[in-house]
């Protein structure tokens, strides 16, 4: 019976038949296969397509070469996040970028020198535009193609009208045939993984009030933060799907992924200094999990449902229930650990601000700009020249790769006009091909690249031995070769591919030029001085790439992060106004040790080199900001006068904050060092100030203010010494490079 309905269910023409993939063979229904299929149809139907109308329809053979290396840089190299109709403004906001390199490269071609200078100067836009986002850096492999095709000899300026023509087709039928595709399934979106997360935290929040006999269910819970903060890291992340756009929406998922991971640390402080198990306690972090459930829902369902005004509300009625402690003059333990379980529930809510920023919400007008929330309220274009500001610099990884890449590539142009190098371009294809971002990678696709080309020569040889000039067999087999070949290689190993793109530069070429073994040969010759001069520009120019930089920038972010903590404490207690913001150092670095820690976390030296727990040492960072930023809109119209009325205030503040200043700077110099740090894993309290006695401000009967900001200051200060020490004490221990049950706060690595 069960197999009879089956095979009625399957057979019913009212049933909606299985998707066009699974049609597929069994060996192509990955999604991975899935993907390569559709990649190679669109370049069957789009690059074909406008070849042979051009070529053999037209007669305009130049034309037609145009056309199709108009398509197959976008298709192959340049894979485009998002569904096609969000491609398809992207790719034709292409068309007039290609148009200006098509004419740069075909005027430039007048002189080997001025054709590499133009090489140079594109080579670096066309790297740099990763700091723009996703979509335009997989676009800049296409942009440079665009250039590179045209400014090789002969220089015919004549034909500029016929290129542009051409590589007009070419982009145009491309998204056109996108669009008449059938999509694949999009990734999950990035806001399911923070979903997790929150989900995650809600329970451990929940948790951190249990009593001894229930502390299984808490390490339960801290054991499922800590495998859904792996998973949300941008690293382990699909590139589709990482939120690093200039888009409003990308900025509030990045602050939301930063504010939970803050949060965890928060929880984790609550539980080890016991502020949970507090008279007050209770509701507070029964409301802080049920806002956090919210957050988790808002996120998996893109919704905005609901708000966190109960917890508002709860916060608002234990603020009252600290001040008249404070004005009574309760004990200066009592106060840090509610100032510990305060911090918690803000934290709550701001990580909810940032989700229902990244769902759409708007910030008020007149919003402050150097706030937690500052991202919001600048626009694209704002936001787009502040990261271009903070990448153009040579610590930046993004700049090292702009300027390696565009030497490499102005070298390439000129020693293949010394060369007098036919099809000298395949030279710059196999640069931009290989060209990794360490010289470790770039010599590891050097092998495999020239042994594919090889290989592909091979079977061109072959095939022109059998053939000759015969273009009418190469129309017929070229549309073949390439859905097959550009389905299946890419699955295979990487020489693969290299073979593949070698018989399809014959394929085309043949049909445009004479057909003779010279093509292959050439096409081998050109790869193996391609794939030596990027190997040499990787060995010349930051060879160590990621893994050499990373180091000094998370020791970096250390020493800016002690540097934030005196300035924040010094700006509360009344200090004078400094030129910049007090964490703007701190967030720079933050932003720096960012981006090269996720271009670390794709190179091959991750993967065989065991390093620190660099989140661990990130996390430092993430708490100075965020915690410094919530403590400065708090209490910052109090700090003059608590200034003026209570000077040992300031002197306590000020030597607690130099107390936390010294240990990120020594945990800075061991980093440097490569040294392990303190045995042990200290708790919340071993390096910071004020983890003993009361709170004592040099005067019998303080005003509540007072208190309250020294407790709060107080607070934070132990939370961000408590991170320095753990993050010391993981380099000692030898964590692993993933993260274990439970173990820490944040990425390990």
């Amino acid at each position: 019976m069960t197999g009879t309905g089956e095979r009625a269910t399957r057979t019913d023409p009212g049933t909606p038949g299985p998707p066009w993939s699974a049609r597929l063979p069994r060996p192509l229904r990955g999604d991975a296969a899935r993907g390569t299929f559709r990649r190679a149809l669109w370049l069957v139907l789009a690059g074909c397509t406008g070849f042979y109308v051009l070529d053999y329809g037209l007669g305009r053979p130049q034309t037609a070469l145009y056309s199709i290396f108009g398509t197959l840089p976008l298709v192959l190299f340049a894979k485009l996040p998002g569904p096609p109709r969000a491609r398809a403004g992207v790719l034709l906001a292409v068309l007039p970028v290609a148009w200006l390199m098509v004419t740069a490269g075909t005027l430039l071609a007048v002189t080997h020198w001025a054709a590499a200078l133009g090489l140079l100067v594109v080579g670096f836009l066309a790297s740099l535009l990763e700091v723009v986002g996703p979509r335009p850096a997989v676009l800049a492999a296409a942009v440079q193609l665009s250039y590179v095709l045209p400014c090789f000899p002969p220089y015919e300026p004549g034909q500029l009208g016929s290129r542009l023509v051409g590589i007009t087709v070419g982009i145009l039928l491309t998204v056109l045939v996108d669009q008449l595709l059938p999509a694949d399934p999009p990734p999950a979106p990035y806001r399911l993984r923070l979903a997790e997360v929150a989900a995650a935290l809600a329970a451990y929040c929940a948790a951190a009030g249990a009593g001894p006999g229930e502390r299984s269910d808490l390490a339960d819970a801290r054991r499922r933060v800590d495998e859904a903060q792996r998973a949300a890291l941008l690293g382990e992340t699909p590139p589709d799907a990482r939120p690093t756009s200039v888009s409003r929406r990308d900025r509030g998922l990045t602050h939301t992924r930063v504010a939970l991971a803050y949060l965890g640390g928060r929880i984790t402080d609550v539980v080890e200094t016991g502020a949970g198990s507090g008279p007050d306690a209770g509701p507070l972090l029964a409301g802080a999990a049920a806002a956090l459930e919210r957050t988790a829902a808002n996120l998996r369902t893109a919704a905005r449902d609901g708000d966190t005004s109960e917890l508002a509300l709860l916060v608002r009625d234990f603020d009252g229930r600290r001040e008249q402690r404070a004005a009574a003059g309760g004990p200066g333990a009592e106060q840090r650990r509610d100032a510990t379980l305060r911090a918690l529930a803000e934290a709550v809510l701001v990580a909810d601000r940032a989700s229902r920023i990244a769902l759409g919400d708007r910030l008020p007008a007149g919003r402050d700009a150097s706030g937690p929330f500052g991202y919001a309220v600048l626009s694209a274009p704002a936001w787009l020249l502040a990261r271009l500001r903070l990448h153009l610099h040579p610590r930046s990884v993004l700049f090292q790769n702009a300027v390696r890449l565009a030497v490499a590539l102005a070298v390439a142009r000129l020693v293949v006009g010394a060369l007098d190098l036919p099809h000298g371009f395949w030279v710059l294809l196999a640069l931009l091909s290989l060209m990794r971002t360490s010289a470790a990678d770039t010599r590891t696709a050097l092998v495999p690249s020239v042994v594919g080309t090889v290989g592909g020569a091979l079977v061109s040889v072959a095939m022109l031995t059998l053939v000759g000039h015969n273009p009418a067999f190469y129309a017929v087999v070229t549309p073949i070769a390439f859905l097959v070949g550009f389905t299946v290689c890419p699955l295979l190993k990487p020489w693969w591919i290299q073979g593949m793109i070698t018989l399809a530069m014959v394929l085309i070429f043949g049909q445009v030029t004479d057909a003779d073994w010279g093509i292959p040969t050439l096409r081998v010759v050109n790869v193996l001085v391609g794939g030596l001069i990027g190997t040499a520009a990787a060995l010349v120019a930051w060879p160590r790439g990621a893994h050499g930089q990373l180091r000094s920038d998370v020791a970096d972010l250390l020493v800016r992060s002690g540097e934030g903590v005196r300035a924040v404490t010094d700006r509360l207690c009344g200090g004078p106004v400094p030129p910049t913001a007090p964490l703007a150092a701190t967030r720079r670095a933050l932003l720096l040790a960012q981006s090269t820690h996720l271009q670390y976390r794709g190179e091959r030296m991750y993967r065989t080199v065991g390093d620190p727990p660099w989140g661990a040492s990130m996390l430092v960072g993430y708490d100075v900001l965020t915690g410094g930023s919530l403590l400065l809109a708090r209490h910052e119209a109090a700090g003059p006068a608590v200034a003026a009325a209570a000077p040992a205030v300031v002197e306590r503040l000020t030597a607690g904050a130099d107390l936390v200043r010294a240990a990120c700077e020594r945990a800075a110099a061991e980093l440097r060092a490569g040294g392990a740090g303190d045995r042990g894993r200290p708790g919340p309290a071993a390096e910071g100030p004020g983890s003993t006695g009361p709170t004592d401000h040099g005067h019998a009967d303080p005003a509540p203010a007072e208190a309250l900001l020294v407790a709060d200051t107080e607070a934070w200060l132990a939370a961000v010494a408590a991170d320095t020490a753990r993050s010391r004490a993981a380099r000692s221990e030898g964590w692993p490079p993933t993260p274990g049950p439970g173990g820490h706060r944040g990425p390990a690595r």
